[in-house]
């Protein structure tokens, strides 16, 4: 008898790996509504004007602009169909609908839905995407008409995030966001949601199955917030050590896949994931990098934003977000070759407003520049940094560029003279500042040192008050 559990739990186990292994087909739909458009529209012009004058008043020539570059739809499909690939499913036909406003009861319309119909019986498709977020009774009509699961944008992103999501701080993050998603769709699920018990001898209180699936999320949900808020108070005592000795949070913000970890290895050699994939990176990593003027930085890197974020999970991500709040600098990195690019800024700064960090000083990187054949077709802003990560090109003048933008611990030139004894301070004063003069007379050195105030000032009692 246990031989034959054994057995059995044995095939289950294989069956299940192999059922993990396969890829899942999927049918995407894309739908784009033309009063959304029409609102996309003003928001493109309006930063295109606003571009073409910063060019005017620097005196530069804005260079080519793509018509409809920001509008771009096939950029938007193909940025779904890659959002697809990147949780697992195999693309088995992509639809395409235009229309003037959402269906409420099917977001697509009934000739849409029976031609989904169709194509799902004729791939044998087992999942179908919508590239929008879907009511609960949408999807509740959509699922009644179709033999296969049914995904919106929201609920696909929250899934690549959970196969992403590595350090027990992400899970949770994950996992908070997908309960905040799930609670307002338990409804609506036939049999499953009726009173529990039932019947002579069985009924309950009165309290549904809905109510306590209900409950028990909502009590899962405050479990994670609890646990999340801890996490925050280790970040926050972290920070409050990092801050005793000041060393400033230079936080790396930008699309999904703008390159921003490619950009941070190449600053800082650090070797975290590299991936085409989007949301490669949800765990925010910090790795110190030392400036052209010998400051130091804490340099963050991010997970990336993409346009239609879930609002769950930038209230979920917020733990990790809190980098990017008390950074004091911004490199909003772009993908210099994107067709869209205008759009992806518009969608990180739209996000960046939702953590109250529109404010901060931004640096423009315009990242993949190996990637765009004419200088002359760079997407133009006045002041942006032009790299290549993968070729480690223009890395200097960004590096002169943050230097340049620090405002905390500003730098400072002061003149020394301290004894020769002294090999510990003037180990530290080489190591953290720019030594421009250095002389011995007898037993003594001057030096002329150009570094942060917080050094020089540690060493205020060696200052030489005749220089």
């Amino acid at each position: 008898m246990e031989a034959s559990a054994a057995q059995d739990a044995a095939l289950l186990a294989r069956e299940l790996r192999t059922s993990q292994t396969q890829e899942e087909l999927a049918v995407i739909v894309v739908v784009e509504f033309t009063g959304e458009l029409r609102k996309r529209k003003q928001l493109t012009a309006a930063a295109r004007s606003a571009r073409t004058a910063a060019a005017v008043m620097a005196g530069e020539d804005e260079g080519e602009l793509p018509e409809g570059s920001a509008l771009d739809f096939e950029a938007g499909r193909a940025e779904f169909e890659e959002l697809a690939r990147s949780a697992g499913a195999t693309i088995a036909a992509t639809l395409v609908q235009r229309r003037q406003k959402p269906d409420p009861s099917s977001l697509v319309g009934q000739g849409k839905l029976d031609e989904i119909v169709g194509v799902v019986a004729s791939t044998n498709a087992s999942l179908v995407l919508f590239d929008h977020d879907l009511t609960p009774s949408q999807l509740r009509n959509i699922e009644a008409r179709l033999p296969c699961h049914v995904i919106d944008r929201s609920q696909l992103i929250l899934d690549i995030f959970a196969r992403h999501a590595k350090t027990r701080e992400g899970q949770l993050q994950v996992e908070l966001a997908q309960l905040e998603y799930q609670l307002p769709r338990l409804a609506g699920r036939g049999r499953a949601m009726s009173q529990l018990g039932g019947g002579i001898g069985t009924r309950g209180p009165g309290e549904t199955q809905l109510e306590t699936d209900r409950r028990k999320i909502n009590v899962r949900i405050d479990h994670i917030k609890t646990q999340l808020d801890g996490v925050r108070r280790i970040r926050q005592q972290q920070r409050q050590r990092r801050e005793a000795v000041p060393v400033p949070v230079v936080a790396l913000v930008g699309y999904t896949n703008a390159g921003k970890s490619t950009l941070f290895n190449a600053l800082t050699e650090a070797g975290v994931l590299e991936s085409a994939r989007m949301f490669a990176t949800l765990d925010p990593k910090l790795r110190q990098l030392q400036l052209p003027s010998r400051r130091k930085i804490l340099l963050s890197d991010t997970v990336g934003f993409i346009r239609n974020l879930p609002h769950t999970l930038v209230t979920s991500f917020r733990a990790t977000l809190e980098e990017v709040e008390r950074a004091e600098i911004l490199l909003h990195v772009q993908d210099a070759s994107s067709p869209i690019v205008e759009e992806q800024k518009m969608q990180v700064e739209k996000v960046l407003a939702e953590i109250m960090a529109a404010k901060k000083p931004v640096i423009e990187v315009l990242n993949k520049i190996d990637l765009v054949p004419e200088r002359g077709r760079l997407p133009h802003e006045r002041g942006a940094v032009a790299v290549s990560s993968i070729q480690k090109t223009g890395l200097e003048e960004l590096l002169l560029a943050i230097d340049k933008a620090l405002v905390a611990d500003p730098l400072v030139e002061s003149s020394f003279r301290l004894p020769q004894s002294e090999g510990a301070v003037l180990a530290s004063l080489e190591g953290g500042a720019v030594i421009e003069e250095k002389r011995f007379e007898g037993n003594l050195v001057y030096l002329k040192v150009k570094g942060p105030a917080s050094l020089l000032g540690r060493y205020r009692r060696f200052r030489d008050r005749s220089a």
